[in-house]
């Protein structure tokens, strides 16, 4: 992939519909669901062997997870964040293996 059209496919990847869902509605409620969007991406070059060939290359990736919805009732809006439940139980699980190690280390020293 060339450069150019690298940039072309980066740009658009990273549009305002990855970010915001299709608005839907029931009950005279309407919700747009919201995501937290991260991206990144690489380039490569090369240069002339004995063949006389070159190298090129490149690459992006994106990363998305919920981050919520927009809630529009009666007229007024309010944002409902969405659980991330992997990053609570990451978290927790990181808070119990940094405790036992405390406690660990605490009980060695006498």
């Amino acid at each position: 992939m060339r450069t150019d059209e690298l940039a072309t496919t980066l740009r658009d990847g990273m549009t305002v519909s990855r970010v915001f869902g299709e608005p839907y509605e029931r009950d005279g409620v309407t919700v747009i669901p919201a995501a937290a969007v991260r991206g990144g991406a690489g380039g490569g070059t090369g240069k002339k062997d004995e063949t006389g060939e070159e190298g090129e290359g490149g690459g992006f990736g994106l990363v998305a997870r919920p981050a919520g919805a927009y809630v529009i009732k009666d007229g007024a809006v309010t944002w409902l964040p969405a659980v991330d439940v992997n990053r609570i139980v990451t978290t927790a699980v990181l808070g119990w293996v940094a405790a036992a190690w405390l406690l660990a280390r605490g009980l060695r020293r006498r």
